[in-house]
């Protein structure tokens, strides 16, 4: 019987790299994008380093790597410190997910 090491066997069980993009319709610029599965504060890498300034700009679309599809909360600073969260969000593979400004909540101010 052929055993994998425990470190490839982790990453065939994670082997994905782009679900899909975020639209920022916040009308705002995202320095940080955390998504964390929905209801836990298991904050994955930021999401803003798969861009090519580094943040999103209103109305720009982000490419999101290294998440299986499913339900997700997002933590969102902005430009100027200001922290967001925008709950339940449906991350699906090859779909563009939106973040709009009436989904922001528990806002904390920079």
């Amino acid at each position: 019987m052929f055993l994998r090491p425990q470190a490839a066997i982790a990453f065939a069980e994670r082997d994905w790299v782009v679900v899909g993009s975020l639209h920022n319709l916040t009308g705002e610029t995202v320095a940080k994008l955390e998504l964390a599965p929905a209801g836990t504060q298991g904050w994955g890498p930021d999401q803003c380093k798969n861009d090519k300034d580094g943040t999103v700009d209103n109305d720009e679309r982000l490419k999101v790597e290294g998440v299986a599809p499913g339900s997700y909360d997002a933590r969102l600073t902005f430009k100027g410190g200001r922290v967001c969260y925008a709950r339940g969000l449906a991350v699906e593979e090859g779909k563009v997910f939106s973040v709009e400004l009436d989904q922001l909540k528990d806002c904390e101010p920079k």
